[in-house]
């Protein structure tokens, strides 16, 4: 009794585990940089509180709107996946997050650089290395569709 029911559990169990996935589509995963569990590695940047204190208004609105013109020109080159900002204060002054899509650690701080907000103090960063999704890019195809108000 005891051999048959191990051998219907073997059977079942590399049934589960050999499974492909039907809706898998070979070109997208490809052209996403997707690996055989369709995810890829990304950075996650923490945007925190920086030591610059500029109190000059009309500074920091315009440094703030350079900040969000980067992120807009970053997601349009493919290189920022998401972006935002957190929605209370914490213990650890963190403002925000980006996902980025770069090679290697290096690219991500040269993109981060790009962002007036950092250069200037206002934000210092902490990159970690993320493994998500690799469809996460496509989300941003739909934002638009659901943005009643742009910042």
């Amino acid at each position: 009794m005891k051999l048959p029911f191990a051998f219907f559990s073997l059977i079942l169990f590399s049934s589960f585990t050999n499974a492909q996935n039907k809706e898998f589509d070979q070109k997208l995963a490809d052209s996403l940089g997707a690996d055989q569990y369709g995810m890829k590695t990304y950075y996650l940047v923490i945007l925190k509180k920086g030591k610059a204190e500029i109190t000059d208004k009309v500074k920091k609105s315009e440094l703030m709107k350079g900040h969000m013109e980067n992120i807009g020109k970053l997601a349009k080159a493919g290189k920022l996946i998401v972006a935002g900002p957190m929605q209370e204060k914490n213990e650890r002054d963190y403002s925000g997050i980006f996902i980025l899509d770069a090679k290697t650690k290096e690219e991500a701080e040269s993109l981060v650089l790009t962002d007036p907000s950092v250069k200037s103090g206002i934000f210092d960063v902490e990159i970690y290395k993320w493994y998500g999704s690799a469809a996460l890019p496509l989300y941003l195809k739909s934002h638009d569709k659901v943005t009643k108000t742009k910042f």
